[in-house]
Formats: structure tokens, C-alpha cells, sequence
């Protein structure tokens, strides 16, 4: 028996860092698209990045909101009180608040406000002091993403909620880290593997997607994973990186209706003739005269 899908729209940094079209992205996702939760993304830059990369230029200039990758990312970074607002908006709108969180301070910030739940992006999946302290001080689901991960280190993320007691609460997604990602890389195999090795041990399998087009999610969920992830934006022609790698909201929307049309489908006959195939078997069926 599968799970009813479950839909994340990734806002991520596709606000550009101003709070009207972060509740654009919000009630859109609510409202048109029927997604069930959207995420966002909180990051600490002069924590995250080295002096040398703080200052360094962005390595697109194009889509550089500051003169340096530092500012840049400041730039596109809300504060907790904003992300509190964020999370009011959310709850007004009927969708599901979360954010991916990428180094200690951001995780402290967001636990702060008690979402539903909270992500570890790939990137971060190897702070294990972070990971730790979301296990020791934060009791929601935790969401982590297997991109440019070792299945060594997958091993060691999933023994360190093990040892905290916290690996039912793990949700652990399948990802190919790239913006986009072409077919032959998205390796949806991969979830099978990670079902056979993991699924017993956490609390479920999800799909983060960074292709093009919707059709690889619907194998995605056929193939166990019950939570399908997908950036998300308004316009795809935005300044900035992930925009691009990014479903629109019509995109989105008809990814909601179709994973739910599969999830309606995937079932046995609950007869061997169905009351709607009788009238059908009545009228058209051939009798040996």
C-alpha cells in the first residue's frame, strides 16, 4: 500500500530576498499549485564560508546581488523574525512552513520556531555537530538530503540518529546535487537502494528532484519514495542560479494532480468485475448464442 504523496514546494533563496514575493511564493503555493508544504532556506554566511570565499566575487557574476559571494548571500538571507513571519503567512494559507537549515546558528534559529519540520541540505549533511544538536534539542522531523554523499556517509548520518534515538524522525531523500540535472544523472534507481538498506531503520524515503519537467517524479513515488521535493519558483527567468532548475507554479500544480491521480490508481481490483465495468460487461459483452 503506498502513502499519499506528499509535495515540498523549494522556495529556497527564489524570494531574492524580499519578503512580498517570499508571500507571493507562499500563498501560491497554498492556494494554485495545492502543495503541502513550502521551504525556504537560512544560512549564517560568515559562519558558513571561509574568509577567502566570503570575499571572494560570486562565480556568476550575472546573478550576484552583491559584490562579493559574502554579500550576496546576506543579501538573499531573511532573519528569524522574518522567517517567523514567514511561518504566520503559512499557517494562514493552510501550507505546511519548513526550511533548510546549513550551520549551527540556523539551526538553533529555526528550532526556535518549532516547524513541522526541518531540512538538512545535502551540503550540510556532514556537519555532525549540527545534526547532533537537532537531535539532542529539536524534537520534529528532520529531513536530509544523500546528495554528493558517500554510501559510507550515508552510513555514518544514518548510525548518528541511531545512537541519538532520533532515526525514526529521519526522513532521508534521494538527490543528485546539480542545478539542473540531465536524465541520465537523476539515477532513480538509487531510491530502490535506499529502501533495501534504510527504509526499515527510518521514519521514510523521499525524492528531491533538481531535473526538468514532472514525469520522473511520478517514477520516483512508484518506486517508494513518498515525499517528492521540487524547487520552485514564480518565474524561471529570474536573476539568480536555482531558477532555472526551478518547476513554475502550473508546473508544480499539475505535479500535485498527477502524483495524486497515481496514488489513486495504485491499487488492486477490489473485484474481479467492477461495479462501472458491469454496465460495461452487460451491454458489451459477447453471449454464446
Amino acid at each position: 500500500m503506498y502513502n499519499k504523496p506528499y509535495v515540498i514546494a523549494e522556495a529556497g533563496c527564489n524570494h531574492m530576498g524580499q519578503m512580498e514575493i517570499a508571500h507571493d511564493l507562499i500563498n501560491t503555493a497554498a492556494y494554485f499549485c495545492k502543495a503541502d508544504a513550502i521551504k525556504f532556506q537560512k544560512r549564517c554566511p560568515k559562519e558558513l564560508l571561509t574568509v577567502e570565499q566570503y570575499n571572494a566575487p560570486h562565480p556568476s557574476p550575472a546573478n550576484s546581488y552583491g559584490d562579493t559571494y559574502g554579500a550576496h548571500r546576506e543579501f538573499l538571507e531573511f532573519t528569524v523574525e522574518q522567517h517567523a513571519q514567514l511561518k504566520a503567512w503559512c499557517e494562514e494559507a493552510g501550507i505546511t512552513y519548513s526550511t533548510s537549515v546549513w550551520d549551527m546558528t540556523s539551526a538553533k534559529e529555526i528550532a526556535s520556531l518549532k516547524p513541522e519540520f526541518i531540512k538538512i541540505p545535502s551540503a550540510s549533511n556532514n556537519h555532525f555537530e549540527m545534526l547532533s544538536w537537532l537531535c539532542e534539542n529539536y524534537g520534529g522531523e528532520i529531513q536530509l538530503s544523500f546528495g554528493m554523499t558517500t554510501h559510507k556517509e550515508e552510513e555514518e548520518i544514518v548510525q548518528l540518529f541511531e545512537k541519538c534515538g532520533r532515526a525514526k524522525d529521519l526522513v532521508l531523500f534521494n538527490c543528485t546535487s546539480g542545478y539542473p540535472v540531465p536524465f541520465k544523472d537523476v539515477c532513480l534507481l538509487e531510491i530502490t537502494r535506499m529502501r533495501e538498506q534504510f527504509e526499515s531503520r527510518v521514519k521514510a524515503i523521499g525524492f528531491s528532484g533538481h531535473h526538468l519537467g514532472i514525469a520522473v517524479d511520478v517514477v520516483a513515488y512508484t518506486l517508494g519514495a513518498s515525499i517528492i521535493e521540487r524547487h520552485y519558483t514564480i518565474d524561471r527567468t529570474w536573476k539568480g542560479t536555482d531558477h532555472a532548475a526551478s518547476l513554475e507554479p502550473d508546473g508544480i500544480r499539475k505535479l500535485v494532480r498527477n502524483l495524486n491521480a497515481v496514488y489513486e490508481s495504485l491499487r488492486y481490483k477490489s473485484e474481479e468485475i467492477l461495479p462501472i465495468e458491469q454496465v460495461q460487461r452487460d451491454k458489451l459483452k459477447y453471449r454464446k448464442r
